[in-house]
């Protein structure tokens, strides 16, 4: 007898790409088959993306699962998993679709694997509406091996919107099970570096500029931290033109923040430096220990974890409530979100708590 689907509404709450990779990971890695009806049912153009689709796939491969609506603009799909396997494994959206967002699809379900696994995963690395792949290194991966997570990530070339043709290579090792993290007390801001890029034939004043005007933006604020924004021209490893900026502050407990932007035509130098500059400091004045951006995807590993996971956040991202809802769904996994008011300042932060699922590799 075949387990029933759960069944999944995917124009909930932030109602896009994001229900699908949590839900689709948990499905592969609890082994419960789901369908997934409306899907981003509010978008402009709604069902499935070649970069939505690519991700599933991977999913699905990863999984030795079978899918059925698997098609572009499909509203409806539905993806019973098997048994989760190690080896190569290749994702590419053929466009510039995220391969930051290949990874947050694949990366929970490679960790329970039977093997470590190679994902190839092709699209775009500095991608819009997405994390950049410099963010997914340097601020996303430090913090997710808290929980005991490990993978390396080798950068084999940039691509960019609308080209794509990126490639990243990312292996990861398999694990018994996810340890709870606990993430309370930011500390001082202790270092501001970055990264300024121009990649084809864009000239390199750009990066000069964007990492000008965003020194300029910070210091208004925190005078007394030396900040390195390094410009930098993408030469042999980048196919296409593009440039952008990302700009990490790191706390004295470890705790990580960026800002990060991605230059359009006809947007000044200056302007892309300072919107990353802005994003950066709105991180890093609520005092809680994880930026908007890494809040949502910790959710599924909190979920995943043997024990209580507690993290101290800004502001609850519509996001972050998504992934809890489809954690919740999907696993045993209890979350809990309180409002702490601090005495000593005027932020607000919230405490996300999460008895966590305790998902244990039967694979290994």
């Amino acid at each position: 007898m075949e387990a029933a689907a759960v069944e999944l509404d995917g124009s909930v709450m932030e109602g896009g790409g994001q229900i699908l990779r949590v839900s689709a990971a948990l499905s592969c890695i609890t082994g419960s088959p789901i369908k997934i009806s409306q899907i981003r049912a509010g978008r402009s153009a709604p069902g499935l993306r070649p970069q939505h689709l690519s991700g599933l796939q991977l999913v699905s491969d990863l999984c030795s699962g079978s899918m059925q609506g698997a098609s572009i603009s499909s509203t409806d799909i539905s993806l019973r998993p098997g048994k989760i396997q190690g080896g190569t494994h290749t994702a590419d959206t053929q466009t510039a679709g995220s391969v930051c967002l290949l990874l947050q699809v694949a990366l929970p379900c490679a960790l329970y694997a039977d093997a470590s696994s190679q994902l190839c995963l092709k699209g775009g690395t500095n991608a819009e509406m997405a994390p950049q792949i410099d963010y997914t290194v340097k601020v996303f991966k430090p913090i997710v091996e808290k929980f005991g997570v490990h993978f390396d990530c080798d950068i084999r070339m940039r691509g960019f919107y609308p080209k794509g043709g990126g490639e990243v290579m990312v292996t990861v090792n398999p694990v018994r099970e996810l340890q709870p993290i606990t993430m309370m007390e930011r500390g001082t801001i202790t270092k501001i570096h970055g990264r300024a890029f121009v990649a084809g034939v864009l000239p390199f004043k750009l990066a000069k500029d964007m990492s000008a005007a965003a020194v300029r933006t910070i210091r208004k604020e925190i005078k007394e931290l030396y900040i390195n924004i390094q410009p930098l021209q993408e030469k042999e490893k980048a196919y296409g033109n593009g440039n952008g900026i990302i700009i990490i502050a790191e706390s004295s407990t470890g705790c990580l923040f960026a800002g990060s932007a991605l230059g359009k035509k006809g947007v000044y130098a200056d302007k892309v430096g300072i919107e990353a500059a802005e994003m950066l400091l709105r991180n890093i004045r609520h005092n809680g220990c994880v930026d908007e951006f890494l809040q949502d995807q910790l959710i599924i590993f909190m979920a995943l974890a043997k024990g209580t996971s507690r993290i101290r956040t800004g502001a609850v991202t519509l996001h972050t409530q998504t992934a809890i809802h489809m954690a919740e769904q999907l696993t045993q996994a209890k979350f809990s979100i309180t409002k702490s008011e601090d005495e000593l300042s005027s932020h607000v932060t919230y405490i996300i708590e999460c008895q966590g699922s305790g998902a244990v590799n039967p694979n290994l």
